[in-house]
């Protein structure tokens, strides 16, 4: 019914500010023009997080642009999306956000082969500082390995 999807939103950030400890992909719940703007590619996930209201997991501050052909009825641009997770799950998540030092982010934002807009959460740990020079240091090392073994 539908072709595989080549839309995939990444949030850059979250790799380098955190410690990916655990995924989870989770639905989103959508208004009908917000789906076709993600469709577009018109989305962004910097500055996104994810917070509990309740029993239920919602992400904050995520980007999804007007939708051009869209009418009055189009959405808002930076609205509160509930997350669709299983009962596990969330109480999985909830109870390691209560430990100190933990937090829920958005890493990658797709739509899936049977077309529904998909969300990547992943349980993080922020990172230090020398952290993040370490990643960076290895990420370096690593290019120039490969560019040594192509000559």
């Amino acid at each position: 019914m539908f072709a595989k999807s080549n839309i995939l939103i990444r949030n850059k950030r979250a790799t380098f500010d955190y410690e990916i400890v655990e995924r989870y992909v989770a639905g989103i719940q959508l208004f009908g023009t917000e789906i076709k703007s993600i469709r577009d590619g018109k989305a962004a996930l910097t500055d996104t997080y994810c917070t509990f209201f309740g029993d239920e997991l919602w992400v904050k501050n995520m980007h999804i642009a007007t939708y051009f052909f869209g009418t009055y009825n189009n959405h808002e641009v930076r609205r509160d999306r509930k997350l669709l997770l299983t009962k596990r799950e969330l109480r999985k998540l909830q109870r390691a956000t209560r430990e100190t030092g933990f937090t829920i982010i958005p890493t990658k934002l797709f739509v899936n082969d049977k077309g529904l807009a998909k969300l990547e959460v992943g349980l993080a740990r922020g990172k230090k500082t020398y952290d993040k020079r370490q990643t960076l240091k290895e990420k370096e090392d690593k290019r120039s390995m490969d560019r040594a073994m192509k000559r």
